[in-house]
């Protein structure tokens, strides 16, 4: 199936190169791991920012790559071969943006528990924690997916992806901060989660309609 097929080039790649994932990882943990030096390791005010701490650092390393969720294909032309493939525009749209979620947002998926326990996260909002990771992450790299489509074959296209993007990635920063906050502070956490679902669901329809119809401006 030219779907997977896709996916799997597009994870091979991605391994072969390793840069991209391996950057974004090392950055995560960095990032994260200098909070507790610059506010002091004083565990009730880590606990109050673990939440906002983690997912700001997660948003900017998924971030890092997204310049190239096209680009590299763009240079060497094989965009084009794929555009003229089988495969509809908007399915190549969602299978580089779940390859791109596979190499790059699961790994920091994987490894948040442990910088979770270094600040101190109250361990009833490790689950909501997960669950907003889980449903905010793919978000991202399909709102990702149309600031780097827009920006294809521009110069200093990485800066161009993040101005355009940031301000759309606000809300699920704030709906999933305020879940893991919510099931910590016993608020509750499913009207933010649902909303995260709701916004999901509206990106995974409308994102590859955009990506898609940029793609094609851009190879025209």
């Amino acid at each position: 199936m030219a779907f997977l097929t896709l996916i799997k080039r597009d994870l091979r790649l991605a391994i072969r190169g390793g840069i991209g994932s391996l950057m974004a990882v090392v950055f995560f943990i960095v990032s994260a791991t200098l909070f507790p030096l610059g506010v002091g390791p004083e565990s009730a005010l880590l606990e109050r920012i673990a939440p906002g701490v983690l997912w700001v650092c997660a948003l900017l390393a998924s971030m890092l790559s997204l310049n190239h969720l096209f680009q590299d294909d763009y240079d060497d032309g094989s965009l084009e071969v794929i555009i003229l493939g089988p495969l509809p525009l908007e399915l190549v749209t969602i299978a580089k943006v779940l390859a791109h979620w596979i190499s790059t947002s699961l790994p920091l998926i994987v490894i948040t528990p442990v910088l979770a326990i270094l600040l101190n996260l109250d361990m009833s909002g490790f689950p909501t924690l997960m669950y907003s990771l889980l449903l905010g992450t793919p978000i991202l790299s399909l709102i990702g997916s149309i600031g780097a489509s827009l920006t294809l074959g521009t110069r200093r296209g990485g800066i161009l992806v993040s101005l355009l993007v940031l301000p759309i990635y606000v809300p699920v920063l704030i709906f999933a901060t305020g879940a893991i906050e919510g099931a910590i502070f016993g608020f509750g956490e499913s009207a933010n989660l649902l909303i995260l679902a709701a916004a999901l669901v509206a990106s995974l329809v409308l994102a590859p309609w955009a990506s898609a119809a940029a793609l094609r401006m851009a190879v025209e």
